[in-house]
């Protein structure tokens, strides 16, 4: 079986700086229209939570949206979420038990390129329930979003800033996203070529996609993520690299930041210290690490 990550381990510089750049909710304003109209009402479906749709929507958004694990993986939220909802006793008081989704759990635990390829393939050789039944969720997510997120164009100044970006770094794409949705929403509204790849979550995480794409080929001080969750944070530190974060609710405002005065300081040199610090203090007070109803 090809490697599906080799064109990131196979890049090479071809300028100074290194960025990557998250898509949803970060370039675009998309996590709420997916997680709200497209992944929720299928979790709701095909998880059967219909008697406790309520609790089941509140649940998934809190953990996509609301809190600290924004932006995760679809299949690390479903695992988060399941658990959560069995934790809730407005749950327990209607009957409704949510799957352990053993099967799924385990190949969580030993796989890393965490999307559809790597889970039909593991439905092929292991036709566990649980396995399954997450893919058939998940090609369903992916169906919804084709049909129903279109024209919804990114953030002010992301383009203009893209263009600066270009001027002097190697970009890339890094995201959990399933690729082809990705290569969809940069193409169609003409952004794709300000990147030299895009990584999905077929590539593996987003820690791995910066790894391979960038680490040991530049300096750490030149190398910096872009993105809208603690996930994206965790990529970067991961890799020793810099941070700029687009703050969730704030997202216009961090873009005109980083357009007139944080890419200007990375290029510079006078990013990294007391100027990333400030920032990132701002970003930890966006999002909660636990749901409103355990501390109420």
């Amino acid at each position: 079986m090809s490697d599906i990550a080799q064109p990131l381990k196979e890049m090479t510089p071809e300028k100074e700086f290194f960025i990557g750049i998250d898509s949803d909710g970060c370039a675009f304003d998309t996590m709420e229209i997916k997680h709200k109209e497209c992944f929720c009402p299928n979790f709701v479906e095909h998880f059967s939570m219909q008697a406790v749709s309520k609790y089941a929507r509140e649940v998934w958004e809190f953990v996509n949206l609301y809190s600290k694990t924004r932006g995760c993986n679809r299949f690390h939220a479903v695992m988060r979420v399941l658990h959560l909802l069995g934790e809730r006793p407005q749950v327990k008081a209607r009957g409704v038990v949510p799957p352990a989704m053993e099967g799924v759990a385990a190949w969580i635990e030993r796989e890393t390129k965490l999307g559809n390829p790597t889970l039909i393939a593991e439905v092929e050789r292991n036709p566990h329930p649980d396995l399954q039944h997450a893919l058939k969720f998940s090609l369903a997510v992916n169906e919804t979003i084709g049909r129903v997120v279109h024209g919804v164009p990114p953030f002010p100044l992301v383009r203009e800033t893209l263009e600066k970006i270009t001027e002097k770094a190697d970009a890339i794409v890094v995201s959990q996203t399933p690729y082809e949705a990705l290569k969809r929403e940069w193409e169609e509204h003409s952004i794709d070529s300000f990147v030299r790849l895009i990584a999905g979550q077929e590539m593996g995480t987003k820690t791995e996609h910066i790894a391979f794409a960038a680490g040991g080929k530049y300096p750490r001080e030149k190398m910096l993520m872009i993105g809208d969750a603690p996930g994206d944070l965790n990529a970067a530190s991961g890799n020793d690299a810099l941070f700029f974060p687009i703050n969730p609710g704030a997202e216009e405002e961090s873009w005109k930041k980083l357009y007139e005065e944080g890419l200007g300081r990375f290029f510079a040199g006078t990013y990294a210290g007391p100027y990333e610090q400030e920032l990132l203090i701002e970003f930890n007070t966006y999002l909660p690490e636990d749901p409103p109803w355990r501390i109420q």
